[in-house]
């Protein structure tokens, strides 16, 4: 079975919190987010940001272009500090720990937050490779062809692809290969995980696919996704959250306006700006 968020917490804990002060979470959370500023340089890209990603849910992050959605959410399992002059101030809680302190290694933060990207991003080798390369990376001592069966039956892909399971990666489909790049991302178990606009680069079937795997995924794991797609995330989202643009100071700074659940956001939104975004005042 999928390790759950409780399931995880001991490893985690031993792995990165010896000698801290652990910090309290709500029991229904999986992740605590509060941005206070992001910069990066001198640019302050986020502010005023404070997101709770509920387990066993689906947070979507809707908003228009550049207010900060996917800076959030690659903050989530430290994705940006690849960024050199990326810098944070707040804290993003998980299972009991303040994943910026400073003596947390992102690498293990990522091994339990994973991620799926914009574009499919399989790598050059083959299928059976690509959903095995977290595990082997990881060190897994178990039986690696039984977890890739797994992970590409969670990622609705095994019957497409277990006879070619040596084929490369690279000659599926843009569909299959993000659904490849799904079970690449859950083989190892990750309690969280995050999605960057999946569907994007999709065709409206691929898209279904994804948008119902998803909503399957969830059972088993809490997911956060940006999407450009307000109807996707009336589909899939549980909980949404609208961000928008602070152009008054001369630049461009994302913060959250609201978050609630889907629902109430698209039908009974409480500020005027997620009004005049859902009726396509901006974009």
């Amino acid at each position: 079975m999928t390790a759950t968020l409780e399931a995880v917490d001991a490893d985690f804990t031993a792995e990165v919190q010896a000698g801290t002060i652990e910090v309290a979470m709500p029991p229904t959370l999986a992740i605590d987010c509060r941005v206070d500023r992001l910069y990066y340089g001198d640019f302050l890209a986020v502010r005023d940001s404070h997101l709770p990603i509920e387990k066993g849910k689906i947070t979507g992050f809707i908003g228009p272009s550049g207010c900060g959605k996917s800076t959030v959410l690659r903050s989530l399992n430290r994705m940006n500090d690849m960024i050199p002059s990326f810098r944070l101030e707040g804290y993003v809680h998980f299972l009991g720990s303040d994943i910026y302190a400073r003596h947390v290694d992102p690498v293990v933060v990522r091994r339990y937050i994973g991620m799926v990207f914009q574009q499919p991003n399989p790598f050059s080798m083959s299928v059976f490779d690509n959903v095995a390369f977290g595990l082997r990376l990881n060190r897994y001592k178990g039986d690696i062809a039984g977890k890739v069966e797994q992970a590409l039956r969670r990622a609705a892909l095994w019957d497409e692809v277990k006879n070619k399971l040596k084929a490369s990666g690279l000659s599926l489909s843009g569909g299959q290969q993000q659904r490849l790049c799904i079970a690449r991302a859950i083989a190892t178990d990750p309690p969280v995980l995050l999605m960057d606009e999946p569907c994007s680069a999709l065709d409206p079937i691929a898209t279904r696919r994804i948008e119902e795997l998803m909503v399957e995924l969830k059972a088993s794991y809490t997911i956060a996704m940006v999407t450009h797609n307000m109807q996707q995330a009336t589909r899939v989202a549980d909980n949404t959250a609208f961000f928008s643009v602070d152009i008054s100071q001369g630049g461009r700074t994302g913060y959250l306006v609201e978050m609630g659940e889907t629902q109430q956001i698209f039908e009974a939104p409480r500020e005027q700006l997620t009004k005049g975004y859902l009726r396509g005042e901006f974009s």
